[in-house]
């Protein structure tokens, strides 16, 4: 739905990766989206310098915006923005909590001046509280929601592989954009959104909190298995694959014994007949698990999964992820040249996956765009 925000003006102060996620997404939708970078620019755009010479953070989230390079402490370019926000229909920042404010723009004063106006702050740990303060980047924030604690494996505590807490907030913040929009169409209202990383992460946090706080029960650390359920993780098979694979409720947990492991005794042996059961007793059952696809190769393995009912998967390297055969790609170009970049997940009514618009050389239409919103 590449028109669905047709006419919708989005202006945004955004750096790094949850508000521009943000803005990226409703730029695919069909709002403008101007990008207020500093003089120096959005410091994503060098991250590295990896793809086509370009930053693949930069590339990912800023298809589809305008960019132009204002400097915030000189009061003419805080006019060019007071002027752009006022024709606005959304404004995104996310610089530190406060920043805005002391520039002018903070929300409250911005949603008195401009009732219809969408505001979206989105911050580390929100506008208020003992960390407020804080510079919050991703891996800070997995670390204070506990997402670092639960992943990894018995040696040690880790990092999960993308900036999931920034990605999280820039999910959270587009739902919430996307609402208000629905009730400003409604109601000719418009409203102030706050988003912090903190909190999109704690809320996919629900799970082993709740485990904790109602019955004790400390999430592990399992490496390539799921924490919560057996068997359901990673196993090695005579080849040297891995292969993934899940056992989610009884039915599955019988057929997996009978035709499978060939052992349908195991199926309400003691220490396996439930899921909690098989949890505490993991290591007796992986070794069980373990020596059954030590004997197959991942081909077999993977077939006699099928076979038994069984969801399975194979344990892809990038390089492998990068020749799958579901992975849908779409082309962008970039101030470096055109790329393919891994197309958006929705699909609406099976569409073709549309080209993207490009992505913004710095400060690239900072002249139009003063002379649009002023002649500065």
């Amino acid at each position: 739905m590449k028109n669905a925000l047709e006419g919708i003006t989005v202006v945004a102060v955004e750096q790094a990766v949850a508000a521009p996620y943000a803005s990226s997404r409703l730029a695919d939708a069909g709002a403008r989206v101007i990008k207020v970078e500093r003089p120096e620019g959005d410091f994503a755009r060098n991250y590295d310098n990896l793809v086509q010479g370009e930053s693949a953070y930069f590339v990912w989230l800023n298809r589809g915006k305008e960019s132009i390079c204002l400097d915030l402490t000189t009061e003419a370019d805080r006019t060019v923005l007071d002027a752009m926000i006022a024709k606005a229909d959304v404004f995104i920042q996310n610089l530190r909590p406060g920043g805005m404010r002391k520039l002018g723009f903070g929300s409250a004063d911005l949603r008195q001046r401009f009732p219809r106006l969408i505001t979206c702050d989105i911050s580390g740990f929100g506008d208020g509280g003992a960390l407020s303060h804080l510079k919050a980047y991703d891996l800070i924030v997995q670390a204070e929601t506990g997402l670092c604690a639960i992943t990894g494996t018995v040696h040690g505590p880790a990092r999960v592989g993308v900036s999931v807490c920034d990605i999280s907030a820039g999910m959270t913040a587009l739902n919430a954009i996307l609402l208000a929009l629905l009730h400003r169409a409604r109601t000719g209202q418009g409203t102030n959104i706050q988003v912090s990383l903190f909190d999109a992460v704690a809320d996919w946090m629900n799970v082993p909190i709740l485990q904790f706080e109602y019955s004790g029960y400390h999430t592990v650390r399992a490496g390539v298995n799921h924490p919560s359920l057996a068997p359901y993780g990673a196993y090695r098979c005579a080849d040297g694959n891995d292969v993934i694979f899940s056992v989610q409720n009884d039915r599955e947990w019988v057929n997996f014994c009978a035709k499978f492991l060939k052992r349908p005794e195991l199926i309400r042996a003691p220490g396996f007949g439930d899921n909690m059961e098989r949890i505490r007793n993991r290591a007796r059952l992986d070794e069980i698990v373990a020596t059954s696809f030590g004997q197959m190769s991942s081909t077999e393995a993977m077939r006699e999964l099928e076979a038994a009912g069984l969801a399975y998967g194979r344990l892809n390297q990038i390089e492998d992820v990068s020749r799958h055969p579901h992975l849908r790609r779409v082309p962008v170009s970039t101030p470096g040249g055109n790329i393919d970049v891994i197309a958006p997940a929705a699909i609406f009514d099976q569409e073709e996956t549309p080209a993207l618009r490009s992505v913004p050389a710095r400060g690239a239409d900072s002249e139009t765009l003063r002379k649009e919103y002023g002649n500065f």
